[in-house]
């Protein structure tokens, strides 16, 4: 234990060469303790009673020793010292250190400094030396500096700074790196502060060294004659020589600054080739390519590619080195080297994938596209088999191609095969040999050209001609039941006014009516399909109309099925025929009904869609416009994707014999494309099926008031005002007329039925069987024709021409149609301004002499 007061903590700096002297000495102690055995030898000489006084003498006295070593000790005025603070090793390791070492104390007070300290702060001596902010006190460069250090300093961090001092008289100066830490953890111990002071100024100038050689090979490696790139694994090119840039005319910041990647600087498909290489863990490959770049105007120039590429332990390809020769200068000075630029400009710019391959099917060559087609497909790199390119299903065809080749056959068929990939697509091979006494490594060259679009292009068209055949065979056979149909109604009609309903035949009779209305039911559904049947369209408000259907549909789908019906705000009107759009949600509700056996939800709801959001939805072959949509949505078991695109088409239906005609969904789909809107479905197996239907908004025009008769059963300019308007409505009292009528029918039992009826209500009736007979009783007719009925399609001469034909000679003369199929079918063929009447078929006779009476009363 040794004494220190305060004022020692305060000491003036020692220098490195003045080691602070040790308290306390081995020495002392011992002689202390031989005087204390000294005089206890004494005193045993003496008698007891006579050392008495001595003995109590000494005690007194280290007793008096002792307290005042403990009243100075408790007032701090001694202290035990820590042995380790007089070690000499670690006392000479600061005091001789490379770097200067200072300790500052709270009050900025250096109580510690080493011999280094005070050489780099010029300090003449202990006694002259002086803190941090007082050595470069009005140091302009170093003054922010220290002033960062202060501040660490006061809040017990960290802190480093570089600085450089400007050296006296012009000389060079020197670097110094200044740092500051607390000196310790403990709370009193961080209100001391250890700087250091390095001079760096010769690692300085070595990094200037290096950085001015770096700045030498970085000039020559620009202004090389030929240029350099680098890419790193994502594509993007991390260092472009100013040659290159040169070359491609762009600026050197704009690629250092990552706004390049390389398929911008490669033409084509090129850049395939460079990202195709196979990885071999931890090689470096390199390998020669001839390929256009692009400039940055867009013209290409050829070069020759020297790309190296060191791969990883792991296999992950590093950044590349490749060196860039251009090759645009051999089109000019060396023919034979134009000739190469062309040919390789023409294999890898074409735009199919060519390989040449080795007997097992390896490609031993290949252009850019075909690398590109083995990225696209998943494969590793382009020298894999090509046969791996090819579907498992389908590659013995290719096999079969190639082993042709390699015996030497020179016209190999091609052959179409699916590709390999998670998605379906295909390609065309064209096999071609080579002759094996050039090269006995490639035995066939191999064009691949890929038909995916073209098989999806020829799958719509063939879709597309078989549903318009369908269609039209569907048309056909509406109109010859129609001409049936229509001969069973009147001959029924006829059977009806002879019988009473208390005859017992009358039932059978009614039976017969019901079963032939029901089968002009279904051929009107046959003539929806083929978009032929006849619309009254009119302007409809489809909130109103689906509110009127929702009790019917309730009771359609029964108990188990939750119908909720969502209405868009403000619909837009729309322009339909009621009846069918009726038919359109009843088909589609019931198609859902049956798809959720278990029960589940129906939800129909209608919407707005503005021309912009049509865009962005991108339903094919619906244009951007404004729409009403409809959607039919179920939570049943879905559609299958394999069955998806033959919902719509006629005669298909998942559901048991007997229990479907198959006519449902293929309605829907004549009817809404009728209507002039469109249909798309969504569905997912377990999913639920939901149905989009879009018709076009209806824009109102301002009506012409015109002073005409009563309505009828007309058309003007072929725009047929419908004729079931009278049919429809209930019966007039007195059916009965007077007038000549020229009946045109090519079928010779329904003319017969008609003209029997027309004659029952008081007409004289004239038959013809086609256009080519009406003319001639128009001609032999002295009496003239009151009224013109006619069929629209028939042999010799059809309906419109004989229309025109008769309006020539007769211009007041009346005219109805009678048909199978719609006046839309026809209209087109009739001259502008003709007026004229229809009736569909089939039609009853009371229809007919209804038809009738109203066109003979117009005025003519």
């Amino acid at each position: 234990m040794t004494a220190e007061t305060d004022h020692d903590l305060t000491r003036e700096p020692v220098a490195a060469h003045e080691p602070s002297p040790r308290s306390g000495s081995i020495a002392l102690v011992l002689l202390v303790a031989a005087g204390l055995v000294a005089v206890a030898v004494g005193l045993m000489t003496l008698g007891r009673a006579q050392a008495q006084p001595y003995i109590l003498g000494i005690l007194a006295v280290l007793a008096m020793v002792g307290l005042f070593n403990l009243f100075a000790f408790a007032a701090g005025i001694i202290r035990f010292v820590d042995r380790n603070l007089d070690d000499p090793v670690m006392g000479r390791i600061a005091d001789h250190a490379f770097d200067g070492l200072a300790v500052t104390d709270p009050r900025g007070h250096v109580v510690y400094s080493n011999a280094a300290y005070l050489t780099l702060t010029g300090a003449a001596g202990p006694q002259d030396v002086r803190p941090v902010e007082r050595v470069f006190i009005g140091n302009p460069d170093v003054s922010e500096a220290v002033f960062r250090l202060l501040k660490a300093a006061r809040e017990g961090k960290r802190q480093q700074e570089e600085v450089r001092i400007s050296g006296h008289d012009g000389s060079q100066g020197r670097w110094l790196r200044m740092r500051v830490r607390p000196l310790g953890t403990g709370k009193r111990e961080t209100r001391y502060a250890v700087w250091s002071i390095a001079d760096i100024t010769r690692d300085r100038e070595r990094q200037e060294d290096v950085f001015q050689e770096l700045q030498h090979a970085i000039e020559y490696l620009d202004h090389a004659p030929c240029g350099f790139f680098s890419v790193n694994p994502a594509g993007e090119l991390a260092y472009v020589n100013a040659t290159l840039a040169n070359w491609l005319d762009y600026d050197l910041a704009e690629i250092g600054s990552g706004g390049l990647k390389l398929t911008d600087i490669v033409s084509g498909d090129g850049a395939s080739l460079l990202t195709a290489i196979v990885a071999v863990p931890g090689e470096v490959k390199t390998e020669v390519f001839d390929i256009d770049l692009r400039m940055r105007t867009g013209k290409t120039m050829p070069v020759r590619l020297y790309h190296k590429l060191a791969f990883g332990a792991d296999g992950a390809p590093g950044p590349s080195r490749t060196l860039v020769i251009s090759r645009a200068r051999d089109e000019r000075s060396d023919p034979d080297r134009a000739a190469e630029v062309r040919f390789m400009r023409f294999f890898d710019h074409t735009p199919m994938a060519i390989a040449t391959v080795d007997r097992g099917g390896n490609v031993v060559r290949a252009n850019a596209r075909y690398a590109k087609l083995g990225q696209a497909l998943g494969l590793d790199s382009a020298s894999k088999s090509i046969f791996r390119a090819v579907n498992s299903r389908d590659r013995h065809l290719l096999i079969a191609a190639i082993n042709q080749a390699a015996e030497g056959q020179a016209d190999v068929a091609p052959v179409e095969v699916a590709l390999e990939g998670t998605r379906e697509r295909w390609g065309q091979f064209f096999v071609t040999p080579v002759d094996a006494a050039e090269n006995d490594a490639e035995v066939a060259i191999v064009h691949m050209l890929e038909t995916t679009e073209r098989r999806a292009l020829e799958n719509q068209i063939n879709q597309s001609q078989k549903m318009e055949t369908v269609g039209q065979l569907a048309g056909g056979i509406a109109h010859d039941f129609n001409n049936v149909l229509s001969a069973i109604m009147m001959a029924n009609d006829f059977l009806l006014n002879a019988h009473k309903p208390t005859d017992p035949s009358f039932q059978d009779i009614m039976q017969i009516k019901q079963n032939a209305t029901r089968a002009a039911t279904l051929v009107r559904q046959l003539l929806a399909f083929s978009r032929r049947q006849t619309l009254r369209p009119q302007v409809l408000d489809l909130g109103d109309a689906l509110s009127d259907l929702a009790m019917l549909l309730r009771r359609l789908i029964g108990e188990k099925v939750k119908h909720e019906t969502i209405h868009g705000r403000d619909l837009w009107p729309v322009k339909v025929d009621v009846s069918q759009f009726e038919q359109v949600i009843v088909n589609l509700a019931v198609n859902a009904r049956d798809a959720m056996p278990d029960g589940g939800k129906l939800i129909i709801r209608t919407a707005n869609v503005t021309t912009e959001e049509a865009a962005r939805l991108a339903y094919k072959g619906m244009p951007a416009a404004d729409y009403v949509r409809i959607e039919v949505a179920d939570t049943g078991t879905g559609i299958p994707a394999d069955i998806r695109d033959k919902i719509f088409e006629p005669f298909f239906s998942t559901k048991e014999v007997g229990k479907g005609t198959g006519l449902g969904l293929s309605t829907v789909y004549g009817i809404v494309k009728q209507t002039g809107g469109f249909i798309y479905v969504d569905s997912e197996p377990g999913q639920g099926t939901s149905f989009q239907i879009f018709l076009p908004r209806h824009h109102a025009e301002p009506e012409v008031l015109v002073e005409q008769p009563a309505p009828v059963v007309g058309a003007s300019n072929g725009a047929a005002k419908g004729a079931g308007s009278a049919a429809d409505a209930k019966p007039r009292t007195d059916l009965t007329g007077q007038g000549t009528i020229l009946l045109v029918e090519d079928e010779e039992g329904l003319r017969a039925l008609n003209a029997r009826g027309l004659r029952s209500r008081g007409y004289t009736v004239v038959e013809a069987e086609n256009g080519v007979e009406a003319l001639e009783v128009l001609e032999e007719q002295s009496g003239g024709i009151d009224l013109v009925v006619s069929d629209v399609v028939m042999p010799e001469m059809d309906g419109p021409t004989l229309l025109k034909a008769m309006r020539e000679k007769n211009p007041d003369i009346k005219f109805i149609f009678v048909s199978g199929y719609a006046e839309d079918a026809f209209e087109k063929s009739l001259p502008e301004g003709q007026q004229f009447d229809f009736l569909p078929k089939p039609f009853t006779l009371s229809q007919l002499v209804a038809a009738v009476k109203e066109t003979m009363a117009k005025a003519g």
